[in-house]
């Protein structure tokens, strides 16, 4: 396949870069810095400016994962415009040129996160599940979603992806977490009952895969390991792995004082399942946190 992404220069789409060149497929990536692209993302694969620099060669399925990192820095006026637009906006981008298109790809995977659902507390979240809380990550889901699926109306199938907290040895979430737990003063957030839906990066790869190549999957699916677990477990579960302390916790009015409106992001979560990956046959590698962070970190 011609595949074209967007984000491909990201911790997931350098991945799928690596998986999908070793199947043979062609690659694209869609990129403010086109000529870093292949440095970056492997020997062979192309990188562009702007969509139009296909011209009219065919593209089988396109892969929409851009966007800035959201817990990076404080949701400041500022930040929220540019989360906002390096997802919308440039999904909005996305359409326009699959609408001029004459040769439309079958497939569009478009990047989302399990933060649609907002805050869910105790609630068990499957994709059938409404909003519970509407927050700004909440909002900006919502609104990505629902750029993305004006695709079906141009015949193309889409797939939503709503991801958990991707754990790999190579940047994210977990990288964020490693240096103060190495020291020992790594704990809990909060009071450390939020539930946090994590995932391997290998079952992020295998998952997308695996949609890709579903021809009746569509929709949302929830891309995150079928047992979360919740904030204390993981700083336990982390520390033990590094063979560290684990329980200074990092106090709930501390956080909100540093981060304004960001602290929601990290003292809620959401109980969520794959209900939709698992009813369709997809076969998670690790479901168990302290296998994966073992995996990980033994590669680290």
């Amino acid at each position: 396949m011609h595949i074209l992404l967007t984000g491909g220069t990201g911790l997931i789409g350098r991945r799928l870069c690596r998986q999908w060149l070793g199947q043979g497929h062609q690659l694209t990536v869609w990129s403010r810095k086109p000529d870093d692209v292949a440095k970056i993302c492997g020997a062979g694969v192309r990188g562009i400016a702007h969509p139009d620099d296909i011209g009219t060669e065919t593209v089988d399925a396109v892969i929409n994962l851009a966007g800035a990192p959201i817990a990076d820095r404080p949701w400041t006026r500022k930040r929220k415009a540019l989360l906002w637009d390096s997802r919308i906006t440039l999904t909005e981008q996305l359409i326009t040129w699959l609408e001029r298109r004459a040769q439309k790809p079958g497939v569009l995977i478009s990047g989302s996160a399990v933060g649609w659902y907002g805050d869910g507390g105790e609630r068990e979240l499957d994709e059938e599940s409404p909003p519970v809380n509407e927050d700004f990550s909440s909002r900006l889901c919502i609104a990505w979603e629902e750029t993305a699926m004006r695709a079906e109306a141009l015949g193309i199938r889409v797939v939503l992806l709503r991801t958990g907290l991707v754990l790999a040895n190579e940047g994210g979430f977990l990288q964020r977490l490693l240096p103060p737990f190495k020291l020992g003063v790594g704990g809990p957030i909060g009071n450390g009952r939020q539930w946090m839906p994590w995932v391997h990066i290998d079952d992020q790869i295998a998952a997308i895969d695996f949609l890709l190549n579903r021809e009746d999957a569509r929709g949302p699916y929830n891309a995150c390991a079928p047992s979360p677990v919740r904030n204390h477990e993981f700083a336990k579960t982390l520390g033990a792995v590094l063979h560290r302390p684990s329980f200074m916790p990092l106090p709930a009015v501390a956080l909100r004082l540093l981060m304004g409106e960001l602290s929601v992001l990290l003292l809620g979560g959401q109980r969520a399942r794959p209900s939709r990956l698992q009813a369709a046959g997809f076969t998670f590698r690790f479901t168990d946190l302290r296998a994966a962070l073992d995996n990980l970190l033994s590669r680290h």
